[in-house]
Order: structure tokens, then C-alpha cells, then sequence
């Protein structure tokens, strides 16, 4: 018997060196080096491959202040990416035959408007018309304050419908604050309980739970926005988002989460199939996103000062993840590294140019076309070059090549030539030639 497993057990081993080998980690150890040394992102990061951790990484400081540096398990709010959780707990409850799809939301919240018509899963896959809370112009002024269910089931439905349920989908929070509740009502015990009965104990998940107010002395972050300096930002009351943006996890734990999601070890197969079903941009828990020919299933999240996202390739196993207490950088570029260095595709490593005060002279004034609806005001701040399109806030402008200055959030970049006073905006993929007036 020992003489027919070895030789299998010894493959197994060497398919799984080849995939470590496949990922360039000096490169990618540079990447991210760069972005910590021009303060662009504060974070961790990992990819997985067939249920094995290829890669991790974690930069900048979970607490700026005393210069405490996170590592592999340090954790993050993870904001949205709470919903894929919520999505796989609502129909864990349905494999459990303790609800259905079609169950209209009048049995638990009637004060909500069309709640007769809206169905639970109209409120995962984002298609109540339910008025999205956190777009509520006064939002700023409570978010720091506990709220009860209570509390929250008025001020949801206070704030009425946008479109009848099911005519169209519209990216809404407070659909996931309900289901948190309709889970609560369905299991008698709180989330947390829920989140680490059926999810975070069977998978095996070591630093994912629902949160509450962050602690340095747990290994948790800070969050932070860079505004000539890290700037620590307030902390949202987690009773708020609930299962729509209160969990807290690390980029490991999230690959595990993926992994076992998508290997039918936290819903029935016929479960996982409705989470993927797109409808107008929405699965239910579940986005897709490109990459090349592939394709893959995840979320994104943001609150406060935190930013996370998480992909899953099915076709090839492959999981990433990262989680960030500060970025002043384009995290979609991130996560087109973390990719291309797992499938073995080219990237570039990022460049960041210094620049005095003087050089940047030759660049402002007020930029304008014909054919592009809005002016771009250039001034400068110090070395610092700053960028305000008509109407918008004014943003930092970072020099990567000689006259090329990107801000990388928006996906920006803009392009000058002082000797003809012109300048080329890119976004998007289109180009736009503004003169100076």
C-alpha cells in the first residue's frame, strides 16, 4: 500500500511547487514595496491556488500613529465584502428549509414601502427598490452613533422606495441590513452566532467575526486617508451595516471563504448556482469580474478609511484577496498584479517621480475643450500638483514620467506638452485634448 500512495503523495507535492514557482514573489515583493515607500497603499494581500497560500504580504502600519506594523494576520473591515457572507448565510437557511426565495418581506418589516411585493431574493440580488440608507444626505451626521434593529427598520422605511421591486436592480445596503435581521429572526440568536456556527467554525476561518470597536490589542487596523499624511478616519458604529459591511477578516481567511464556498462546503450546489446568476450587473452575494479570457466571482467592499475585494476563479481554483487601512492608489491596479503574477501575465511595477516646486510651474493654468463638458483648473500645493474639473473636488496629482501626472483612484492620468500649452486627459480608455486658455 506504502508503495503505490508515496509515488501519488509525491506528485501531489510537486503540482504543488509548481504553482509557488509559478509566482515571480521578488517582483511582487517590490510592487507593493514601492507603494508602501510613496505612501500609496497600507494593507495585506494573498493568492491561493488550490486550496494552498502561494502569497501574502502585508504593508504600511495597522496603527500609524505608534508605528505598529500589521502582519498575515492583522485584521481589517472588510465592508461589503460582509454581503457574500450574508448571501451565503441567507441561503444556508434555505438549503435548511427554513425559508425561500419567494418569501415576501411584509412577515417580518410590513412598515417597509412594497413590502408585500419585494421577496427575499429581490433583496440579495438588489432588486427591491429599497432606498439605499447610507445615501441618505444626512448619513454623515450618525454614523458614529449605535442604532438599534429598531432603529434602523424605521429609518429604512422612512426613507420609502426608489423603484417598484423588481423592475430594475440598484446597488442598495439596506436590502443586507434587513436580511441580517430576517437571518437573526430565523436562527433566534444573534449574527456573530450565525457567522461562526455555520461558516467561520466549519471552515476553519481563524480571524473572521463580526466586528465592533476596533482594538489595537487584537491585532485589528486603524483606518487612514493620505492628505499630506496619513489621517486617521472615524469608525462607523458596526451595529449600522450589520451583515452588510461589519465583518472583519483577513486576505487569508477570505481565500479560504472562496475556496470553500465554491466547493460546496457552505451551500448546496443548486444554492451556489442562484448566488451566480447575474442579472443586470448582480448575482446574489456575488459580482463578476474579467480577467483576460477568465472570469471570476467576488465582491469589493469600503468603509471608512478600509478597502478590500476578493476574486474566485473557479476553472482554476485560483483566490485573491486583499484588505487595506489606506490607499491613495487605484486598487483595481492591485489587483491586476496579484492576477497576472498568478497567471503568469506581464505587468509593470508602479513609478513615482519626484518633482520640485519650480517644475511643476510650466503646467498650470485652466484647461478646456470643445468636446470635454467640464475645465481642468492645475495649481499646485508646494511639490504637489493639484487637479479640480468644474463643480468637483480638487485632487493630488502624482508624477510618473517626464510631464505625465496619474491619480490613480480615478483612474486619471493626465498627459502635458508645455511647449504647445496642450494637455491629453486618459480615462477610460479615451483620450481628451484640452488647451490651455
Amino acid at each position: 500500500m506504502k508503495r503505490i500512495l508515496w509515488p501519488a503523495c509525491f506528485m501531489f507535492l510537486l503540482i504543488q511547487f509548481a504553482y509557488s514557482q509559478s509566482i515571480d514573489k521578488t517582483k511582487l515583493d517590490s510592487y507593493f514595496q514601492t507603494l508602501e515607500a510613496n505612501n500609496k497603499f497600507m494593507g495585506s494581500v494573498a493568492i491561493a491556488k488550490g486550496g494552498q497560500v502561494l502569497y501574502t504580504k502585508a504593508i504600511g502600519f495597522r496603527f500609524v500613529e505608534d508605528k505598529l506594523k500589521p502582519n498575515e494576520h492583522t485584521k481589517y473591515r472588510i465592508g461589503s465584502i460582509s454581503k457574500t457572507f450574508t448571501a451565503a448565510l441567507m441561503f444556508k437557511a434555505i438549503d435548511e428549509k427554513k425559508t425561500d426565495l419567494t418569501q415576501t418581506l411584509n412577515k417580518y418589516f410590513p412598515t417597509v414601502k412594497n413590502s408585500d411585493k419585494i421577496t427575499l431574493g429581490q433583496l440579495l440580488n438588489h432588486r427591491s427598490g429599497i432606498h439605499n440608507f447610507t445615501d441618505d444626505a444626512n448619513y454623515s451626521q450618525w454614523y458614529t452613533q449605535k442604532k438599534s434593529e429598531e432603529e434602523m427598520v424605521k429609518m429604512i422605511s422612512s426613507l420609502g422606495s426608489d423603484f417598484d421591486p423588481g423592475s430594475k436592480a440598484a446597488y442598495s445596503n439596506s436590502n443586507y441590513v434587513l436580511l441580517t435581521y430576517i437571518l437573526q429572526k430565523l436562527y433566534k440568536k444573534p449574527y456573530n452566532e450565525i457567522l461562526q456556527d455555520k461558516i467561520v467554525k466549519p471552515v476553519g476561518l481563524k480571524d473572521t467575526y463580526y466586528g465592533g470597536e476596533i482594538s489595537i490589542g487584537n491585532n485589528e487596523s486603524y483606518s487612514y486617508q493620505f492628505n499630506n499624511g496619513w489621517k486617521k478616519q472615524a469608525e462607523t458604529d458596526m451595529s449600522i451595516p450589520a451583515g452588510a459591511g461589519a465583518i472583519v477578516s483577513t486576505p487569508t481567511d477570505l481565500t479560504i471563504f472562496a475556496q470553500a464556498l465554491f466547493n460546496g462546503k457552505i451551500v448546496s450546489a443548486e444554492s451556489l448556482k442562484q448566488m451566480k446568476t447575474i442579472q443586470d450587473g448582480y448575482g446574489m452575494g456575488l459580482f463578476v469580474a474579467p480577467f483576460h479570457e477568465k472570469k471570476s466571482y467576488g465582491h469589493n467592499g469600503g468603509i471608512d478609511g478600509f478597502t478590500s475585494n476578493f476574486g474566485y476563479f473557479p476553472e482554476d481554483k485560483v483566490a485573491i484577496a486583499f484588505t487595506s487601512n489606506g490607499s491613495a492608489y487605484d486598487n483595481n491596479k492591485i489587483s491586476l498584479a496579484l492576477l497576472s503574477s498568478v497567471f503568469n501575465k506581464p505587468y509593470e511595477l508602479p513609478v513615482f517621480v519626484t518633482v520640485t516646486a519650480g517644475d511643476l510651474d510650466q503646467y498650470l493654468g485652466i484647461y478646456s475643450a470643445k468636446n470635454f463638458p467640464l475645465k481642468i483648473t492645475i495649481t499646485k500645493s508646494d511639490n504637489t500638483l493639484i487637479g479640480q474639473a468644474t463643480g468637483q473636488p480638487s485632487f493630488k496629482l502624482d508624477a510618473t514620467a517626464k510631464h505625465v501626472f496619474n491619480f490613480d483612484q480615478a483612474g486619471l492620468a493626465l498627459h502635458f506638452n508645455p511647449d504647445t500649452k496642450e494637455m491629453t486627459l486618459k480615462q477610460g480608455g479615451r483620450d481628451f485634448l484640452l488647451i490651455k486658455e
